[in-house]
């Protein structure tokens, strides 16, 4: 497929442009066209799908200071890692990276490889990400499409599919672009801060473009018209009952399996809703493998993830301080003190439900 590209003097002008304005982020060397750490590179842009930047920045500094090498990641165990990531939502991204550093760690002697098709056997590594680390890290002319890099093509040719066909396209642009630019770390950064800064997905920052004089859907007047919008599916409601059984400055939570939703996070015992207070002690006492007493109703919660929303109403109750039978979706049970709730991994719900219960 032969595809168009920007010409050189717009190129220039947004290179030049990024130089002048590219943020002060940590995952970024302080020296212009200093070349980056293949391992923060990786961390960062797992951080960075489907989450602000602003939301990222500390999570990552508290990640790097606790795991700096991929070694350091590999040999940490699922908790820790599952811990430093709490908060951040969209834990398969945790799961993934530490199931790739051990991969790293095991069958590249620990260097992230600058091989692409060594890395795109990584698990977790996908094409954006594989881009990411190549580019950034080993100067490599790899393409990389993100909401951003999308956003940015749509507009400068106008492109009218925003399904299946327009992503193809656009990452035929993508790779179209970084094959002439002599330096692809430069130009694949320089993509994605405009986007994220100036080629905004709402009223659109035209005035302060390097490359709106290029830019068709500006020049049509269309900007905020594209990309195109795949209209997307109604959210369906999941409707729970969750038990927040304490017991002496502790509270009762269960680790999720890795095949479940949270997979590997510690949460209060939760159960799809099934009548009223009766039938929520029944089924959370078959849950937790021990008679649930004493239930009364603490409130609701609602989280909104993706795909669905989880709508939880939320008991206290007394559980017996015995041994606990694990049953899917949990592996494990353990008291945890309240006040140490940030040592282990817990979701931003599994923190609603112990709050609304408090």
């Amino acid at each position: 497929m032969t595809v168009a590209v920007l010409e050189a003097g717009a190129r220039r002008a947004l290179l030049k442009w990024f130089d002048a304005n590219r943020r002060d982020l940590p995952w970024r060397p302080a020296r212009p066209g200093a070349r980056r750490d293949p391992y923060a590179v990786w961390v960062s842009e797992i951080m960075l799908q489907q989450t602000r930047v602003d939301t990222v920045v500390p999570y990552f500094t508290r990640f790097m200071d606790r795991f700096p090498t991929v070694r350091t990641l590999a040999d940490a165990p699922r908790d820790e890692v599952l811990a430093a990531w709490s908060g951040l939502g969209y834990y398969r991204r945790a799961r993934l990276l530490h199931d790739g550093a051990r991969d790293v760690e095991d069958h590249h002697g620990g260097g992230v490889p600058s091989n692409p098709d060594a890395l795109a056997g990584v698990p977790g590594v996908g094409p954006y990400t594989a881009g990411a680390i190549l580019s950034l890290a080993f100067g490599q002319p790899a393409a990389l499409v993100d909401g951003t890099v999308a956003r940015v093509f749509s507009r400068w040719f106008v492109l009218a599919d925003g399904g299946t066909k327009g992503r193809a396209l656009t990452w035929e642009l993508a790779r179209a672009h970084v094959a002439v630019e002599a330096d692809p770390a430069r130009w694949n950064e320089a993509l994605m801060e405009l986007g994220a800064t100036v080629c905004l997905p709402r009223s659109p920052r035209c005035g302060a473009c390097p490359v709106s004089a290029h830019c068709a859907a500006r020049a049509g007047g269309v900007e905020e018209l594209h990309p195109r919008k795949v209209p997307r599916a109604s959210v369906p409601t999941e409707r729970l009952q969750a038990l927040v059984a304490r017991l002496r400055g502790r509270v009762l939570l269960g680790r999720r399996a890795e095949d479940a939703r949270f997979g590997g996070l510690w949460e209060p015992p939760v159960v799809p809703a099934a009548g009223g207070t009766g039938a929520a002690g029944r089924n959370l006492s078959a849950a937790v493998g021990a008679p649930v007493t004493a239930l009364e109703v603490a409130g609701t919660v609602t989280h909104v993830l993706t795909h669905r929303r989880l709508t939880a109403r939320v008991f206290r109750g007394v559980v017996a301080s015995r041994p606990l039978r694990a049953r899917h979706p949990y592996e494990k049970w353990m008291w945890v003190d309240v006040r140490r709730l940030a040592d282990v991994g817990v979701s931003t719900f599994a923190r609603k439900l112990i709050e609304r219960a408090s």
